[in-house]
């Protein structure tokens, strides 16, 4: 469907799609009130039209070894259709669904149904929190540093904390949450931390306590240097993936290490966020104060192996509740006089760090 466009311009493209959109919010925030009908019905219909875009663009993609783990999967799925079966060690939920599909789909289906499973659960939960202002915690998740990473690269972890994210929707459906969680953790192992975190914030929800930890963390960090991350090196010993993560030696632009300032700022924007809301502003919503205590966890956690190569994957477990640290206050109460000109203004930054760092310093 978007053959036309060369592969090498394909994310470029990507992104030059999603600032037009970006241009409709910000003019729509100029001259009307967020709640103006004009306003929600211009989001209905630019909603819809984001979504669909993101499904045909991200599940019509080539298979291309730009997309590096796609090509993974693809060859995996092949090899099954041509009677060999899969070698599976780990993430048992992925490989089950990969199974399955060969069996009733093609390769080219199997990544728009990955891509569905991707976007659709964030559409849901927009639409579940956020009512009628769904749009811009969906155009948020959309434009996120992480977000098409981990939808053409990354696609198992991308699956899994889409799902992890929905299930948060149903805390008062017990039954749904924890299908949701135990099929999130299923296809990704990863998701552990996050579900610790989850657990953990449920029993104690106090986010003074997590601020603590989340600034401690950064102390303990670069005082013991390397510590965390020989000490987990050794317990991933036997998991050639999770070793990777730690010694590989592969494209410096990806697997730089050292101390990670330039990512620890990134995350700190969440982390202010959080406080300022709460703090600050005087957001008190138990569901959001539990999301921020989350966030703090598995960002702390990052903080701990920083110096690890692929450091990104490890604070990818704490980035994909970014968008809704940041946005969720806002889209449930009207926290500034300029509310929609607030609202917009941090859709921007918010946008401009991911296309300064995913396409003009790529570029």
């Amino acid at each position: 469907m978007f053959d036309f466009i060369p592969i090498e311009h394909y994310t470029f493209f990507y992104y030059q799609i999603l600032l037009v959109f970006l241009i409709g919010i910000l003019l729509h925030a100029i001259i009307l009130e967020i709640d103006d009908i004009r306003n929600t019905r211009f989001l209905k219909v630019f909603g819809y039209v984001s979504l669909v875009f993101v499904l045909l663009y991200m599940g019509l993609r080539p298979i291309h070894s730009v997309f590096v783990d796609m090509t993974m999967y693809a060859y995996s799925f092949e090899r099954y259709v041509d009677g060999n079966p899969l070698e599976v060690t780990e993430d048992f939920g992925f490989y089950w669904f990969l199974e399955f599909s060969a069996k009733v789909m093609s390769v080219g289906q199997f990544f728009f149904v990955c891509s569905l499973l991707y976007v659709v659960p964030l559409y849901l939960l927009c639409v579940r929190w956020f009512k009628a202002y769904w749009f811009y915690a969906f155009f948020a998740f959309i434009v996120s540093f992480s977000f098409w990473a981990y939808g053409t690269n990354g696609i198992r972890n991308g699956l899994a904390t889409s799902l992890f994210l929905l299930a948060l929707s149903f805390k008062d459906k017990k039954v749904v949450l924890w299908t949701l969680l135990l099929i999130s953790l299923l296809l990704h192992k990863t998701m552990i931390l996050p579900l610790f975190a989850f657990i953990v914030s449920s029993i104690y929800n106090k986010s003074q306590t997590y601020l603590f930890l989340w600034g401690f963390s950064i102390v303990v960090s670069l005082v013991v240097g390397n510590f965390f991350v020989e000490y987990l090196e050794a317990l991933g010993v036997n998991d050639r993936r999770f070793e990777q993560y730690f010694t590989d030696e592969i494209d410096e632009a990806i697997t730089k290490t050292g101390f990670r300032w330039d990512f620890l700022l990134y995350s700190a924007t969440g982390v202010f966020a959080g406080w300022y809301y709460i703090y600050k502003k005087k957001f008190l919503d138990a569901t959001y104060e539990q999301l921020f205590n989350m966030y703090l966890i598995a960002n702390a956690f990052w903080i701990l192996v920083i110096r690890a190569n692929f450091t990104n994957r490890f604070a990818y477990l704490s980035w994909f509740m970014l968008a809704l640290i940041i946005f969720y206050p806002i889209l449930k109460e009207q926290l500034f006089k300029q509310h929609h000109r607030m609202v917009s203004s941090i859709l921007l930054l918010y946008f401009m760090f991911t296309y300064i760092f995913n396409v003009i310093l790529v570029k």
